[in-house]
């Protein structure tokens, strides 16, 4: 399997998908345009794709990982999916998304468009590396809207063909 995510030439996940979108493409000062993603080469059997975008370098400065998009029961098309720019907000795509860290009670933003959506990068003390995984999955996941991190990793038990993860840089 194969997942691609644009990068600009130096290498970075491109401005309008991060903290420094404009402001025409932010809710609530969060970036909100999701970026497109091409996933090739599914494996045989494959049913469905689930994604989870999430930052392990925001341990050291908020003490958790944090969760920019959750989605889940993307159905493939052949071998190959295009998901496209936006597709969290747009509602062009359908596949059910989860919460993300904004939508904790230690953030506690209240905006489901903003907590149940894609939010971009805004890494605040350095560059980070955001981790980009997708799965093909054997069967479609019974989650809806609004699920979190932890029921998704207990429903795709047992169900994962094969995970890719892509490392996409967000710089400060």
């Amino acid at each position: 399997m194969q997942v691609k995510v644009p990068l600009t030439t130096t290498g970075y996940l491109p401005d309008v998908y991060s903290k420094h979108a404009e402001k025409s493409a932010t809710r609530g000062g969060f970036p909100i345009i999701s970026p497109p993603i091409t996933i090739s080469d599914l494996p045989a059997g494959t049913v469905s794709l689930a994604l989870t975008f999430l930052d392990f370098d925001a341990v050291p400065v908020g003490g958790f990982v944090w969760i920019h998009w959750l989605a889940a029961n993307i159905k493939p098309n052949g071998d190959r999916v295009e998901i496209p720019e936006n597709a969290s907000q747009s509602g062009q795509f359908n596949f059910s998304q989860g919460r993300n860290s904004n939508a904790g009670k230690l953030v506690n933003v209240t905006d489901p468009k903003i907590y149940q959506h894609y939010v971009g990068p805004q890494p605040p003390d350095q560059d980070h590396d955001y981790q980009l995984t997708v799965y093909a999955l054997k069967k479609d996941l019974d989650l809806e809207n609004g699920y979190w991190l932890n029921e998704f990793y207990q429903q795709i038990d047992s169900q994962v063909l094969d995970a890719v993860t892509v490392h996409v840089p967000g710089r400060v």
